[in-house]
């Protein structure tokens, strides 16, 4: 599903750390090696169709990369 992240992330939490993400290697091969996260938040999303739509979002992030793979875990509203 594409979608456009609309505004700032809120309620950023840390899900998980380094060798306790379970697609490390393939976000290495990939980006590169770093500090990797997963992290998820509440966001305003913008959808395919054009609605504007509250979302809980999931992504990997490391410092000097930032964020990839970011997806819509579910719809809030």
């Amino acid at each position: 599903m594409h979608f456009e992240v609309i505004g700032k992330i809120e309620q950023v939490e840390v899900i998980a750390v380094g060798s306790r993400i379970r697609d490390i290697m393939r976000l290495r091969q990939q980006y590169g090696p770093g500090r990797w996260r997963k992290l998820k938040g509440i966001a305003a999303v913008k959808l395919e169709n054009g609605s504007i739509r509250m979302a809980e979002v999931h992504w990997y992030e490391a410092h000097g990369i930032g964020k990839r793979k970011m997806k819509i875990k579910q719809l809030l509203d």
